[in-house]
């Protein structure tokens, strides 16, 4: 990827609420089982796996944190962190989920420099 070199940027670092729409749309991101996901700007996202694509919606609520809402009733609130490697690129996020705990990391795919 496309990474973004930033030495004030620490893995894990909590992703302030004003960068998590650029954090989101900077490229598709893949995932370690093989699926993918677009963020774009007016808050549509689209999630495939396995070739099969589910269109839903996000944003950032009051409190600062991701949203994502699949129809017709899955809506999930998740803090963002950011996924650094040692030599300090940013490679992606990672989200994990208010309400289970569970995590999941996107890394920006590399075919996607923006």
């Amino acid at each position: 990827m496309p990474g973004l070199e930033n030495p004030d940027i620490l893995d894990s670092d909590r992703i302030p609420p004003s960068d998590i729409a650029a954090a989101l749309t900077k490229a598709p991101f893949t995932y370690p089982d093989g699926a993918s996901q677009i963020f774009t700007e007016d808050g549509r996202t689209s999630y495939i796996e396995d070739g099969r694509p589910t269109a839903g919606e996000w944003g950032v609520d009051a409190e600062g944190r991701f949203w994502s809402s699949w129809p017709p009733s899955y809506r999930a609130v998740y803090d963002v962190t950011w996924i650094v490697e040692p030599d300090g690129q940013v490679v992606g996020v990672r989200f994990t989920d208010i309400g289970t705990g569970s995590t999941s990391e996107g890394r920006y795919a590399a075919s996607a420099a923006r």
